[in-house]
């Protein structure tokens, strides 16, 4: 089958896009899904440069993905041959919690992902597509809209009324939150450092956007922000924090500007601020995340598609960052 594959050296170099990788086949309670499209995350290309190494067996990456059920193994019972679905990245993490099982892994390393033509997993790793949404929409779903899912509502706590802001506006997680925060009632900040970035983000309903180089606290002034999600990291995170109110929570799931922040502890503990880190989410989250998109018959933002063979291409131009939502595989 075709595939996108990275082998044999490291980074980009490995990357490679092939016709004769081995077509798998379901096992008991598995099931063989002919992939119509995926989607991209920067959790491939940190495989890719840093966690897949250059001597590891070869791996398809991608952790995002939707298609037809094409085969199902022996004792199978919730997935039928034809069935419309699209793949649930998080594996072992079934019932929600406070943090994953010790056991908990995500879709594409170690395990073979999404980037080709067929793909085998078990049968509690597939839901149903949401028959509104075309294959290309349904296929960058997964991993950013359950991450975003979690952060949103499970960690932060965000209800109808509040005033959550999201820096960083026009990652594929960033543009799910800013759509799902506002379907709920929520009022929504963002910012960038791209104009056209905040143009887009005003579009879709964000009733603030700042730009990264105005001042923050200024620009806000006296509106009550009651949660944060931050995931830009050390290059935002404490301008982020300096609009949260008292009682205030901040959820952090990426630092793509920095691993490392330092934080006035004296500041933080009589603003009573609660921090929470997530990461991704469990199969529960999932189903609970679907079923918001299709109440409210929410549409992914796709920023570009390519084909299976120039997913390479693909790869680079999210390493830039000048994506404005997810950017989709076609396959099938």
């Amino acid at each position: 089958m075709r595939a996108v594959v990275h082998q044999g050296r490291a980074d980009f170099e490995g990357l490679s896009y092939r016709a004769d990788f081995p077509d798998p086949a379901p096992g008991p309670g598995e099931v063989r899904v002919a992939l119509k499209s995926a989607g991209l995350n920067h959790r491939d290309l940190f495989i890719v440069q840093k966690r897949h190494q250059a001597e590891d067996p070869a791996l398809v990456i991608g952790s995002d993905g939707a298609g037809i059920v094409s085969g199902v193994g022996e004792n199978v019972t919730s997935v039928h041959v034809g069935d419309e679905v699209v793949i649930i990245p998080s594996l072992r993490w079934q019932k929600k919690s406070p943090a994953p099982p010790d056991d908990f892994d995500i879709l594409g390393f170690p395990d073979n992902g999404t980037l080709a033509e067929s793909i085998v997993v078990s049968e509690k790793q597939v839901a149903a597509k949401p028959g509104y949404l075309t294959w290309e929409e349904a296929g960058v779903l997964p991993l950013s809209a359950l991450t975003g899912y979690r952060a949103l509502f499970t960690r932060g706590g965000l209800k109808p009324g509040d005033t959550v802001f999201i820096p960083g506006i026009g990652s594929g997680v960033a543009t799910y939150m800013l759509q799902m925060a506002k379907a709920v009632g929520a009022r929504v900040i963002v910012s960038s450092r791209s104009s056209e970035k905040l143009d887009r983000a005003k579009t879709m309903g964000a009733d603030i956007v700042l730009n990264n180089e105005q001042n923050w606290t200024e620009a806000v002034g006296d509106i009550t922000v009651d949660l944060v999600i931050e995931s830009v990291g050390a290059a935002t995170f404490n301008r982020s924090l300096a609009l949260l109110k008292p009682g205030g929570t901040i959820v952090t799931f990426g630092a793509s500007a920095g691993d490392e922040v330092s934080i006035d502890l004296r500041q933080f503990f009589y603003k009573q601020w609660n921090l929470h880190g997530t990461t991704m989410g469990s199969i529960e989250e999932f189903y609970e995340m679907l079923n918001l998109f299709n109440k409210f018959q929410i549409h992914p933002v796709v920023d570009r598609s390519f084909e299976l063979k120039d997913a390479g291409e693909a790869l680079k131009r999210l390493m830039t960052g000048s994506q404005f939502g997810k950017i989709a595989i076609l396959i099938g």
